[in-house]
């Protein structure tokens, strides 16, 4: 923002539009994101030191007691070692009733996250949690809009479009919070979008992004390639509304018609708009990379988080990997051995390890405490992500380096729009009322799509086709966010691989010849390694 500012420009100034407008770019690059240059020492000194005062603040709250016991742990390496892992069950009976008398902190409101079969997860966020997470979200703009190292390209009134969920999901909130601290102008404004449904939101914000242009685009990733195929598909048909007859619509439109015909293709929306930034959301965002940048002109930028633990790592500008950020939670990695353990028998107590211990190439479950007064002590969000080198090289970036490998709980995320629970997808076979002897299913990625692949032997004759359309259905009926897959997206992601009569029994007397124990004789329902699934496709040629 220049000097020199208008009266009305003034009047609505926010409180970072003045750090932003008196601080330098390199100010503004170490506050925000300054946490890409510490070293792994100075990382590890900000999580003991934070982790120790959370325990401070939740010792004597009901929560903490409840967690801990009334002995309060001296040091990170005694909370470790008498603090048991925990899950939402172990907050379920509190959060849900949304009481703020058990917490360390008032909070000062309650989100909610997608949960499993449509029941939601209630999280209280507290002030100084609720402002760390708005002041990783502006690290989020910052790095998405850079193009190197220190280059500050965000800038006061850019233009953006935003296709979250609204409140209560904690996506909703963020969006508030940002627009209450630096100056966005978000399309459709926050008021507006907020009386919107999803659908609806995504339509308007591009109809006014036309007519007005934008900055920026954070969407959940499916859908961006969604709204480009859209585009392709619908360009012969275009036709111009009235609204649409002003000299700036028209010279965009005929900027990017001439562009798309110089290249001998379809119009797209990077013939549209200039973008600084594409931010994709979702568990599956690296799967539509190269279908993001083919139809918006840019790499989509991703961040790692979640409702309970807010924001933890972000990509650099290189939008290869991602670092964490050491001030949102406390931070421990569940080997890939000992999860799987964990797994088999639910009363294993699998160790963790800490940053500065992670092996390169190696995947680990993330178990978080998240700071600030918030309740989640040594918590699993459920997810698996994959230690891709020690340091950057090519940014000098000298922390580890991630990317998100998958959920780690059993749950099936697609599209970012859904999880499917065991029980979810149980009944919706059940429901359709076909006879067969067992199942397993697991997200699978067909071509540039995500698709929920189910192995299914049948005790009577039927064709997979029929059966995706059936289950499909059944789905449909059950969770109202499946549903949304194929109401946005316009997909049907059930997959069915028939196997032969006897599939499992072979698979079992296979197992049990080699003196697995009860709980491995049968393939696990969701999310299948590998190894499990060819070893089930072998038995299956065996008929």
């Amino acid at each position: 923002m220049k000097e020199g500012m208008t009266a009305m420009e003034r009047l609505e100034q926010k409180p970072e539009d003045e750090f932003f407008r008196t601080h330098s770019d390199g100010e503004i690059w170490r506050r925000f994101c300054g946490f890409l240059d510490l070293s792994i020492e100075e990382f590890m000194e900000i999580q003991r030191s934070l982790l120790m005062e959370q325990i401070e603040l939740v010792a004597g709250s009901t929560l903490g007691r409840k967690i801990m016991g009334d002995k309060k742990p001296a040091s990170v390496e005694e909370f470790r070692r008498v603090i048991p892992l925990t899950t939402y069950t172990d907050y379920e009976l509190y959060l849900k009733e949304k009481s703020g008398d058990v917490l360390a902190e008032k909070p000062v409101f309650w989100c909610h996250s997608s949960g499993r079969g449509g029941d939601f997860k209630w999280i209280p966020y507290t002030e100084r949690f609720y402002e760390k997470a708005i002041e990783n979200m502006i690290s989020v703009l910052i790095l998405a809009c850079a193009g190197g190292r220190g280059e500050v390209n965000l800038k006061y009134r850019d233009r953006a479009v935003y296709n979250v969920a609204a409140k209560p999901y904690a996506s909703g909130f963020f969006s508030e919070g940002i627009d209450k601290k630096f100056t966005l102008r978000l399309l459709p404004p926050l008021e507006i979008a907020d009386e919107m449904e999803f659908e609806e939101r995504i339509k308007e914000s591009f109809r006014l992004a036309l007519y007005k242009g934008v900055d920026i685009v954070g969407s959940i990733s499916s859908i961006l390639v969604k709204i480009g195929e859209g585009f392709a598909e619908r360009q012969g048909g275009m036709k111009l509304s009235s609204s649409m007859m002003r000299p700036g619509v028209l010279w965009r439109l005929g900027r990017a018609l001439l562009r798309s015909k110089l290249e001998r293709r379809q119009m797209l929306p990077k013939d549209l708009w200039k973008l600084k930034a594409v931010i994709g959301m979702g568990g599956d965002a690296f799967i539509y990379r190269n279908q993001v940048n083919y139809y918006w002109g840019k790499i989509p930028w991703e961040f790692y988080g979640g409702t309970e633990i807010g924001v933890l790592a972000m990509h650099s500008w290189t939008r290869k990997s991602m670092t964490f950020t050491p001030f949102s939670c406390f931070i421990e990695f569940i080997p890939e051995e000992e999860w799987m353990k964990s797994r088999e028998d639910e009363e294993y107590r699998p160790s963790t390890v800490l940053l500065d211990e992670v092996e390169e190439g190696g995947c680990y479950e993330i178990v978080i405490t998240v700071f600030y007064g918030m309740p989640f002590l040594r918590y699993r969000p459920g997810d698996l992500i994959r230690i891709v080198s020690l340091r950057d090289e090519e940014t000098g970036i000298n922390l580890p380096q991630i990317t998100f490998k998958s959920r780690a709980d059993g749950l099936i995320d697609l599209g970012g729009l859904t999880r499917l629970d065991e029980k979810t997808v149980w009944q919706a076979i059940a429901n359709t009322g076909i006879k067969y002897e067992d199942w397993s299913a697991r997200k699978e990625y067909a071509g540039d799509t995500t698709c929920l692949r189910i192995y299914l032997e049948l005790k009577e004759s039927r064709e997979a086709d029929e059966l995706e359309e059936m289950i499909d259905r059944r789905l449909r009926e059950i969770d109202v966010n499946y549903r949304e897959v194929g109401d946005i997206l316009g997909l049907q992601p059930v997959r069915v691989t028939l196997l032969s009569p006897g599939t499992f029994q072979r698979y079992y007397e296979e197992k049990r010849s080699e003196g697995a124990d009860l709980a491995h004789l049968k393939p696990c329902h969701m999310n299948a390694q590998d190894t499990v699934i060819q070893e089930l496709l072998q038995f299956d040629l065996e008929e």
